[in-house]
């Protein structure tokens, strides 16, 4: 292990964001060529971590960061190892590749600027979420990803199915956020460790532990809603809503495959048990299937190529449940094959509708003269999607068959399902380099002619690579497969496969899986048909479920809002005292325990009694006042009595502060039912009095047993002796109370003056509301006295009482 400078390498990872912030300015003065210099910053980030390749292919990691927040054990936290580092250098160097073909897809959009920052951004999210070794902020990037993934999907903010398209990825991958945030503080309380480089050593303690299972559930949920495994898989195809440069970017190396690196990461920490290679396998494996028979269906290029994508995740998941060391090294290989031809796909898919006006695969037909790079990009990815050499596609399939083949019925059905769900792979793939280039060629709604270098230079950089990574396969595995294989497996391991392929079972089942792929091929229209009708008779589906699921919480919301906040007034009141009387109350009765009762002084003093009597008779005057303004006078009585009391204490200064606040109170209120339209006198019927009396009675009683119960409490004097020790040597106030509410409390302080402020602007909106209306009524009518009319008798025809 070894420590990286924290300087550089926390450049490396803000510089997508300095990037995002120029990126508009840049744009605006180079239009689209400001593609060629927004792709330095992750080529920049590319040849950061591909100097770490030696090192971690020699067995090593990196680690760096600083402290965050140091009293919670939080920091801002890097690790470099065999899967972190791939994962880097997928994101950087096709994320370059993506900067440079936006440029030449969306040339002449007036949003381009916004565009590019958007993307950086997700970049540099996607960026921090392989990198991260702090549990916060592994999260923190996770959920950057689904907000600015949200951005993307929905850039064309006009088109509704582009924001239901967002707003249903936000919402399906950012609840898998709070899942995974939950799991994580489950983790973090199982092992008291903070940081992935320390959890790797504490597998062992979390299998061990009895909330093994729940910290299991919470990281799938988050895996899964990310990775779009089944039933959660219905928001990625919707997701095509975005862009193409998005859809090749999100399926290719970042946030789709963010689930899958969370799962090979905590693999060392959660795997090797039975939930494990249970609850992975069955759902990555019905992923698979249901994502290529649903691409089947499809005739849209970016649809059929979306739905192969949640199918290769879910072969990602079964092959990292199965945990075996040659599985691992076939998800390994499958997870950078596929980064590579899907990259490459997708990117053709863009172009030729870019070039024709259309994407749809039966409209589409003899452009292999027209666009013969495009071809050649295209055949190249297919090629290696389909499993054939001498592509790293082909690597990968191997490996899978030979990690899956076993005789007991459990592996035989898997094997079934990789088989199956390939040799669909494999007719999806040669459906989108095919027919499109293949056969005479079809009138579009453009003129189909060649990109612009911006366009196919990535499907044609990632194709060639497919190629390489297979050839030059003992390098591949040194720098890449077996470090990654190592770092998900958690122990060293070596991966070995190359061009030529393993005889026995695999070889056959690799033979079988073409042969199939030939016969679905040659019966597309007739497949394609069958799903239709298939689907059709289902009827229902996730995605309706999805539609569902929030128009009924939309309804639940307003039911529950029509009942909790009704509009009155008078009902909030209610419920608020109500819930402070119980809050009271509830504790002391439901443990028995009751302060004692006060026994009345024998040596009270008369000027004490009055004052007790004045309170009583301001009481009763409020209860028995016939309008409003002698209530309001008369609830004053209580607050001087209380000063008065503070007085006779010896507390001057409380007791003016008092006196204050209650001429104030008295001054305003009655200024605001001066102004307000309101009924003179009470007009509650005697059934509504009662309630009121009951929630008054039961909150004025529990305040007193509150009262009694704390000043029954021994006292402590640590505050008092603290604020006398210290208000002259810190605050230089002699004043003690003084100097706690200027002070100590200055900031508390500033907040109360605040409340009062926006208070008291709130009355005097209500007051000027109340006023304007009143003018307007009386300039409206010819008989109101102009003099009048801001008088309290002419505030409306509306005698209802209800404020509006």
């Amino acid at each position: 292990m070894s420590a990286a400078a924290p300087g550089t390498t926390f450049i490396v990872l803000m510089l997508p964001f300095l990037a995002a912030v120029i990126a508009p300015w840049l744009t605006r003065r180079l239009g689209h060529n400001a593609a060629w210099l927004l792709a330095l910053a992750p080529v920049a980030i590319f040849v950061h971590f591909l100097g770490f390749s030696a090192e971690v292919a020699d067995g090593g990691f990196v680690t760096g960061g600083f402290q965050w927040v140091p009293s919670y054990n939080v920091s801002f936290s890097w690790l470099i190892d065999g899967l972190s580092l791939t994962f880097a250098l997928l994101i950087s160097g096709i994320g370059a590749l993506i900067i440079l073909y936006s440029g030449g897809y969306l040339k002449g959009h007036d949003q381009l600027g916004r565009f590019f920052a958007f993307m950086l951004l997700f970049m540099g999210a996607m960026l921090g979420v392989v990198i991260s070794d702090s549990f916060l902020m592994l999260f923190v990037y996770w959920e950057l990803t689904s907000i600015t993934s949200f951005l993307l999907i929905g850039f064309d903010h006009t088109r509704e199915a582009s924001r239901r398209a967002a707003i249903q990825a936000l919402v399906v991958t950012g609840g898998g956020g709070l899942a995974l945030l939950a799991g994580l503080l489950v983790i973090w309380n199982i092992t008291g460790v903070s940081q992935i480089s320390l959890l790797l050593n504490y597998g062992d303690d979390v299998r061990a532990s009895p909330f093994y299972l729940l910290a299991l559930l919470l990281v799938l949920g988050g895996a899964f809603s990310k990775s779009a495994q089944f039933p959660l898989h219905f928001w990625l195809p919707n997701a095509m809503e975005a862009p193409t440069p998005v859809s090749a970017y999100l399926h290719s190396a970042t946030m789709v495959k963010a689930g899958v690196y969370l799962l090979m990461r905590l693999n060392p920490v959660l795997g090797d048990t039975v939930w494990w290679e249970t609850l992975l396998p069955l759902f990555g494996g019905a992923t698979l299937i249901v994502g290529t028979l649903l691409a089947i269906r499809q005739t849209d290029l970016k649809l059929m190529l979306a739905y192969t994508t949640v199918s290769s995740l879910g072969l990602l998941v079964m092959l990292t449940g199965f945990g075996s060391e040659h599985a691992i090294a076939a998800a390994v290989l499958y997870l950078v094959a596929h980064s590579l031809f899907k990259g490459a796909l997708f990117m053709v898919a863009g172009l030729i509708d870019h070039e024709t006006g259309t994407r749809d695969v039966t409209a589409l037909g003899g452009l292999r003269k027209a666009m013969p790079i495009t071809f050649f990009a295209a055949m190249a990815a297919a090629i290696s999607m389909a499993g054939l050499p001498p592509f790293v596609g082909f690597l990968a399939k191997e490996e899978i068959y030979y990690a899956l083949w076993a005789t007991n019925p459990w592996a035989l059905a898997f094997v079934a399902v990789a088989v199956l769900g390939n040799a669909l792979m494999f007719v999806i793939g040669f459906a989108v380099a095919i027919k499109p280039f293949f056969g005479p060629l079809v009138k579009t709604p453009k003129a189909a002619h060649e990109g612009p270098v911006l366009l196919w230079l990535g499907p044609v950089v990632l194709g060639v690579a497919a190629l390489i990574a297979a050839l030059l396969s003992p390098l591949t595995h040194r720098f890449i497969s077996s470090p990654m294989a190592s770092a998900v497996a958690g122990r060293a391991e070596t991966v070995s496969i190359s061009l030529v392929p393993h005889m026995g079972p695999a070889l056959i089942l690799s033979l079988v899986t073409v042969a199939i792929g030939v016969v679905f091929y040659l019966a597309l229209d007739r497949l394609r048909a069958g799903m239709a009708w298939l689907l059709l008779a289902i009827g229902w589906g996730p995605d309706r479920g999805f539609d569902q699921l929030i128009s009924g919480l939309v309804r639940l919301s307003m039911v529950i809002t029509r009942f909790v906040q009704p509009g009155r007034l008078d009902i909030y009141m209610t419920v608020t005292f109500l819930m402070i009387a119980a809050a009271l109350i509830g504790p002391m009765a439901w443990y028995g325990e009751w302060p004692s009762m006060p026994v009345w002084p024998a040596d009270a003093q008369f000027h004490e009694l009055v004052v007790i009597a004045i309170a009583f008779i301001g009481l009763l005057a409020v209860i028995y006042a016939r309008d409003r303004l002698t209530a309001i006078v008369s609830l004053g009585v209580q607050g001087f009595a209380v000063a008065l009391i503070f007085m006779l204490f010896g507390a001057p200064d409380l007791s003016f502060t008092q006196f204050m606040v209650e001429t104030l109170a008295v001054v305003i209120l009655a200024l605001v039912m001066t102004r307000l339209k309101l009924t003179s006198s009470d007009h509650r019927p005697t059934g509504r009095k009662l309630v009121d009396l009951s929630v008054a009675l039961a909150c004025g009683i529990g305040f007193m047993l509150y009262l009694l119960a704390v000043t029954q409490q021994p006292f402590n004097t640590a505050l008092s002796e603290f604020f006398a020790a210290y208000s002259k040597v810190v605050a230089h106030g002699t004043n003690v109370v003084n100097v706690i509410i200027v002070d100590f409390r200055g900031t508390d302080t500033l907040g109360e003056i605040a409340v009062v402020m926006v208070t008291g602007l709130a009355i005097l909106s209500l007051i000027r509301i109340r006023s304007l209306r009143s003018g307007e009524i009386a300039d409206n009518d010819p008989d109101q006295p102009r003099t009048d009319r801001y008088g309290p008798e002419h505030l409306g025809p509306d005698q209802t009482g209800k404020v509006t």
